[in-house]
């Protein structure tokens, strides 16, 4: 069984002056972070797919792109990977005192278990904390990620929001801000306004997404699975129309072909 030492050993061969590969001699952190985020997307795909073999193939595949970067951090003089697991372990212990109180500490007073909801909470409570204790923007947005899908960047920021109380009391105002948007949106389209239906769309899905936080969605992953769902019928439209020939057949027929393997899988 190989030690995570190995799999460092590995990389550190890899990026060898001499005897290294080529292609991984010249990376940087800005050339591997495309790769870090793609791996990151196969690991769910792979446990959206609940295929625990590939699971553990792509859990392997990210594993690797935290060694390489802490790989090039070491190389510049900064951290390496002992650094990483020691900072990541401190902030777990910090973050879950209801567990580990006899060694860190309670720092939020009463670090009872709690609810999932209540953990989360004081998960947040305790992120901020430590963004003012180093010395953190003067914004609650300042350290969202850009890098995040818009969607996911969206919830997180409208979560930031509302920890100061702007928000919307429940779901029923979101609905109606829907309304409002795709009124605007059309509005829009009518008038043939580029730049005004490149912003009313932006607002349209930022609201969209404001109400799966709402309902306790996560609009990535039901985004994800609308895609699954639409390709998945989609190929049997194809199958049923004769292959891509279905590009031949009538608006009419194919939408006939459509509704039926709907009402077959509801």
């Amino acid at each position: 069984m190989k030690r995570i030492e190995d799999l460092i050993d590995v990389m550190a061969r890899l990026r060898d002056s001499e005897r290294g590969c080529p292609w991984d001699r010249v990376q940087t952190f800005r050339t591997i972070a495309p790769y870090t985020i793609e791996e990151a997307y196969e690991v769910a795909d792979a446990i959206e797919r609940e295929d625990l073999s590939d699971l553990l193939d792509e859990l392997g595949d990210l594993l690797f792109q935290v060694v390489f970067h802490a790989q090039l951090a070491r190389e510049a003089g900064r951290f390496g990977f002992e650094e990483v697991v020691d900072a990541i372990a401190g902030k777990m212990i910090r973050r879950h005192p209801h567990v580990f109180g006899h060694v860190f500490g309670h720092v939020f007073g009463d670090a009872h278990e709690g609810s999932p909801a209540e953990q989360s909470e004081r998960w947040e409570e305790m992120k901020a904390v430590e963004r003012a204790g180093s010395g953190g923007g003067d914004s609650l947005l300042d350290d969202v990620p850009l890098a995040l899908p818009a969607l996911t960047r969206a919830v997180k920021l409208q979560r930031r929001a509302a920890r100061c109380g702007f928000d919307w009391p429940g779901s029923d105002g979101v609905f109606d801000k829907i309304v409002e948007e795709l009124g605007e949106l059309r509005e829009a389209v009518r008038a043939g306004d580029r730049p005004g239906i490149d912003d009313e769309l932006g607002d349209l899905l930022f609201t969209v997404a404001n109400l799966a936080r709402h309902v306790g969605a996560d609009p990535e992953s039901s985004a994800r699975a609308a895609n699954r769902k639409f390709e998945r019928r989609f190929r049997e439209l194809e199958r049923r129309a004769g292959g891509t020939a279905a590009e031949g057949i009538d608006a009419a027929e194919l939408e006939r072909i459509w509704s039926e393997i709907k009402a077959q899988e509801e």
